[in-house]
């Protein structure tokens, strides 16, 4: 598979848009229960871009995005500064064939180059895939929420994992 990665540009958030809403329906990488509007990611597009937090995409042939990666802030209090949340997500279908890495490795050493000191990614605790590819990345489990989330008519747990940058 052929692919690239670089900065989301506007024009990439209905790919964005796209991959994550199809997230929200068929699985528990997002807690969220509904799809978001184009507008809502819009705006959360352009709030990333303002806080100076990087939005990376792999782009395939034609332009198609096939994953995408971003930070932001873990909590607003000023304390929690030095401390982001990450998602990366990837196309369904398109699993596997190192998207998550080429989008988390820049990602990571974004974070490194912004003097951050810690990111923190919340992951369904079912989610063995997802948790595998965190350790493999250097990331280290450090708390299991139980039964914090409800969605598709369960409980699940969340486990948040740790990469310390510095």
């Amino acid at each position: 598979m052929t692919f690239r990665v670089r900065p989301a540009v506007l024009a990439d958030v209905p790919g964005i848009l796209d991959i994550y809403n199809h997230a929200v329906l068929h699985t528990t990488a997002t807690y969220d229960l509904e799809p978001v509007s184009l507008d809502s990611r819009l705006s959360w597009f352009s709030a990333r871009q303002q806080s100076g937090f990087p939005v990376l995409v792999a782009e395939g042939e034609g332009a198609e995005v096939l994953g995408f990666a971003s930070y932001g802030p873990f909590r607003e209090k000023a304390g929690y500064a030095a401390t982001v949340e990450h998602s990366v997500y990837v196309r369904e279908g398109h699993q596997g064939a190192g998207l998550g890495r080429a989008l988390m490795t820049p990602l990571i050493a974004a974070a490194r180059e912004q003097g951050l000191h810690v990111m923190l990614g919340g992951i369904d605790a079912d989610n063995a895939g997802s948790l595998a590819f965190h350790r493999r990345l250097g990331f280290e489990e450090v708390a299991h929420f139980r039964q914090v989330g409800r969605k598709f008519g369960r409980w699940l747990d969340v486990v948040f994992m740790q990469l310390t940058l510095d």
